[in-house]
């Protein structure tokens, strides 16, 4: 009967000495890599991509950096397509708007998962500049109606204004050496729930609110009204590892 017993309580001290290891070794990490895709409601299918890094500070606490890297699009943009030519363009558009946002925040663990498995929950907060960078929107104009006299222009509602002579757009590529850089700030709130095991490869999803400013209005669609504050909801999808 003692010896089951003495088997049984060094089983337990074992076990315990391995749990209080075990949890040793996950408080101990210093960094956490994420990066992933964006949704947003100011964006199109997809919003763009991030990548964050995280510190530890406390059992409930990390502080993080990231940059982001999206399209804000105008919500009267809508698809079109040429009569004549059949390719694709937004009528009305002048001006892309990429933007790139670097931040700084904090993230506050609600509920911890557990070392091997399970989900947790934390509560996150970031702000920072916002880089905002105007692209010219060209589209391939026939200004001869027969097309004898094709030029690809930056769209101007004072110049191109039939539609049904506008055959298409042209990649976004063409106007980035006349790109103006509008700048502002920007403030997020969020939560994010993360599955995988603790001290190994992590996924995740954050939803949350942003609103952002800038200095002066870009202007996307000329007629449609323009905006110098925007907000919206985002949905960022993440993978990332701890190490």
């Amino acid at each position: 009967m003692v010896r089951p017993l003495l088997l049984l309580l060094a089983f337990a001290l074992l076990l315990a000495a391995q749990v209080k290891a075990q949890s040793e070794e996950d408080e101990s990490f210093q960094n956490e890599l994420s990066y992933g895709v964006n949704f947003n409601s100011n964006g199109g299918l997809i919003g763009g991509a991030f990548i964050r890094s995280s510190f530890y500070m406390s059992d409930q606490m990390y502080q993080f950096g990231g940059l982001e890297i999206v399209e804000v699009k105008h919500p009267k943009e809508n698809r079109d397509f040429s009569p004549i030519s059949g390719e694709a363009f937004v009528y009305g558009k002048q001006n892309y708007l990429f933007v790139v946002r670097p931040h700084y925040g904090r993230e506050v663990v609600l509920f911890k998962k557990a070392p091997e498995s399970g989900v947790q929950v934390n509560a996150l907060a970031a702000a920072g500049p916002s880089l905002g960078l105007l692209v010219p929107y060209y589209i391939d104009y026939n200004y001869g109606g027969q097309g004898t006299s094709i030029r690809t222009e930056q769209y101007d509602p004072g110049k191109h204004l039939d539609r049904d002579y506008i055959l298409g757009s042209d990649n976004v590529f063409r106007g980035l050496g006349e790109m103006k850089l509008k700048p502002g700030v920007h403030l997020k709130a969020g939560l994010s729930f993360e599955y995988g095991r603790y001290r190994e490869s992590i996924a995740g999803i954050e939803v949350g609110f942003m609103v952002e400013r800038y200095a002066s209005t870009p202007i996307i669609i000329p007629n449609a009204g323009n905006k110098k504050t925007f907000t919206s909801v985002y949905l960022n999808l993440y993978y990332g590892s701890r190490n």
